[in-house]
């Protein structure tokens, strides 16, 4: 696999292994606390990539990387956990067909603070694509 379709590789890989995270997710989540539910699993996906960097000899200490990588890397985590936690509480309640797609949202929202942030400029075919996902978004969103 050419390093030009390598992206498209794992993005797709990713987006098989959210999808089945949210239904293994929703019925993890009966009768259980949506907190709770996130901590166990935070911690499973703790123990599985220290397992999985350290068998592939990919561990480095931590405390060497620059410290501007560090603290976007804390400002990331951040971030995540309250994704997370944002996103059990709305699988607890709500139904995972609904939740999981406005929770892509995040595309339409990536694409933004690309453009405004590191100056990415998206063709008109992946804005069409990005808008799409949008409208899918606020149809899921709008009541009957």
């Amino acid at each position: 696999m050419d390093t030009g379709t390598t992206w498209f590789f794992w993005a797709l890989l990713s987006a098989v292994f959210a999808a089945m995270t949210a239904i293994f997710a929703k019925v993890g989540l009966a009768g259980v606390d949506s907190d709770l539910a996130t901590l166990v699993r935070t911690g499973i996906i703790a123990v599985v990539l220290a397992a999985f960097v350290i068998a592939t000899g990919k561990w480095a200490n931590p405390m060497t990387l620059p410290a501007k990588t560090l603290w976007f890397l804390l400002l990331s985590g951040l971030a995540t956990g309250a994704s997370w936690v944002c996103y059990f509480r709305a699988l607890k309640v709500g139904e995972a067909s609904k939740v999981a797609p406005v929770d892509k949202l995040s595309l339409v929202l990536v694409a933004v603070f690309a453009v405004l942030f590191l100056n990415e400029r998206p063709s008109g075919r992946e804005w069409l694509g990005i808008v799409m996902v949008g409208v899918g978004v606020l149809v899921l969103a709008l009541k009957r």
